[in-house]
């Protein structure tokens, strides 16, 4: 998912493994905002797995809605094409995916080298922590203490993230609400609090709402 109102990610890395008639697969799934991040994770996967016969890779970004994606010596369309569709499939983006392999001495032909790229890639994305980004407006709010619960239940109310507290001569709060509710949020803690504290808000952010 990658659209307008927010998309799908992985919040840390994550890794998973097949074998298939004795050639080893060993998938290997990264975050990475920028091709740069893509190339570095690539290459540190290779010089750690230099044994190896191939490490086949493919990467989605957001930005400039990049996709690359490599057989690495593989025949063509039996490696990264299939990295690749799996992690569509899975609608992710800003992630990277480097299946290693270990020769195990039998062909697979090209079915089952599919199989097999496709099937080791789908077990990482399992094993990744998966992250629901939507986009969100931040609001930054000081009230006085008579507030406090009205505001939280609001927040409750709209699904929204307190992500911080300050309790000092006023309480200070940071809420995370998503952009579709933004507006209706405003004027509902405007009114509660009676114009009765300082709002600001910062827009076009993306929170995990997983």
């Amino acid at each position: 998912m990658s659209n307008e109102s927010g998309y799908r990610t992985v919040s840390a890395p994550a890794s998973a493994q097949l074998e298939e008639k004795r050639s080893r697969f060993i998938a290997q799934i990264m975050p990475v905002k920028t091709e740069s991040e893509a190339v570095d994770f690539i290459n540190k996967v290779k010089s750690e797995n230099r044994k190896a016969r191939h490490n086949v890779y493919a990467y989605l970004l957001r930005e400039r809605n990049i996709s690359r994606y490599s057989d690495d010596g593989e025949p063509q369309g039996t490696g990264g094409v299939p990295v690749l569709e799996t992690l569509k499939g899975a609608e992710l983006v800003d992630v990277c995916v480097v299946v290693t392999r270990y020769f195990g001495g039998v062909l697979l032909g090209t079915g089952g080298l599919v199989r097999a790229y496709s099937g080791a890639c789908r077990l990482a994305v399992e094993a990744a922590d998966v992250m629901i980004m939507k986009r969100c407006s931040k609001f930054t709010v000081r009230c006085g203490y008579n507030l406090y619960g009205k505001i939280q239940s609001l927040a409750e109310e709209f699904g929204a993230k307190i992500v911080s507290e300050d309790f000092s001569d006023a309480v200070k709060l940071c809420i995370i609400v998503e952009s579709g509710s933004s507006r209706k949020f405003e004027e509902k803690i405007t009114n509660a609090a009676n114009g009765r504290l300082e709002l600001e808000e910062i827009v076009d952010l993306y929170e995990n709402f997983a």
